[in-house]
């Protein structure tokens, strides 16, 4: 048996061709199917809960800390990229070098835009870092266009051993952790994983509406028209937040210095 509502029916699409709505009922009507669904996010939270308490319990394997990385002020260590810290998270900014800015990575452009803040996480001694899979000139261009403020890498050099056995090329978020000199990761994730550092989708799915792609379980008549693994997240050719970027007179040529 289902949690759905006690009247599970739904109208199509209307007539005039707007998406289709919900029943609408009193407030405590409402409230109480609220109420039950409430029992179910709760779980969900709980079980959250427990799945990063067995995270914190995974064992943890070294990395060799002179691995290097490209910087602004040239080569760097892995170690160094911990700005001092304990902790380092970092995103493997997927690249595709030699193409303009529109055709660079959306899915990592989404990722990437969704972290603006940073001191949350350096309060409990943890650096955010993007490691980029491609050159450090180009690619620190479009961190530049893109108006981005985190730290920024270049990992090609060194990208074999720090992601091995894994797809080279793809988004990854890893987790480090620094024991004096040494070096040790502790977790990572890959595709819908790196939804952990995304807020839009997140308030996406408390919609009615929800994400809008078709893959979603919805009632007739709802709106499913991004779609596609790369249209969810562009606009007319293009990762959709550049746009602005564009409309506030940056340049995107990442072919040379600004």
């Amino acid at each position: 048996m289902t949690d759905g509502p006690a009247n599970p029916g739904r109208p199509a699409g209307r007539a005039d061709g707007a998406p289709g709505l919900p029943e609408a009922v009193d407030r405590s009507t409402f409230q109480a199917e609220l109420d039950r669904l409430r029992v179910r996010e709760k779980a969900h939270t709980r079980e959250g809960d427990a799945i990063a308490t067995a995270r914190r319990r995974l064992p943890m394997v070294e990395m060799d800390a002179g691995l290097t990385l490209i910087g602004p002020g040239g080569p760097l260590t892995l170690l160094d990229a911990f700005e001092g810290r304990r902790q380092l998270i970092a995103y493997y900014f997927m690249w595709h070098p030699g193409q303009p800015a529109a055709e660079q990575c959306e899915g990592c452009t989404w990722c990437t835009t969704s972290v603006a803040e940073l001191s949350y996480l350096h309060s409990r001694d943890i650096t955010y870092a993007v490691f980029c899979q491609g050159p450090y000139d180009e690619s620190r261009r479009y961190h530049d266009f893109m108006g981005w403020e985190m730290p920024w890498y270049s990992a090609a050099a060194s990208l074999g051993e720090l992601l091995v056995g894994r797809h080279i090329g793809m988004m990854h978020l890893v987790c480090y952790l620094r024991d004096g000199d040494r070096v040790f990761e502790t977790y990572w994730t890959t595709r819908r994983g790196v939804e952990a550092m995304d807020y839009s989708y997140a308030l996406m799915d408390l919609t009615v509406y929800g994400r809008q792609e078709p893959w979603q379980d919805v009632p007739p008549g709802w709106p499913q028209g991004w779609t596609g693994s790369a249209e969810r997240l562009r606009t007319d050719g293009r990762p959709i937040p550049q746009w602005s970027r564009l409309e506030a007179g940056r340049s995107d040529d990442l072919t040379a210095e600004p």
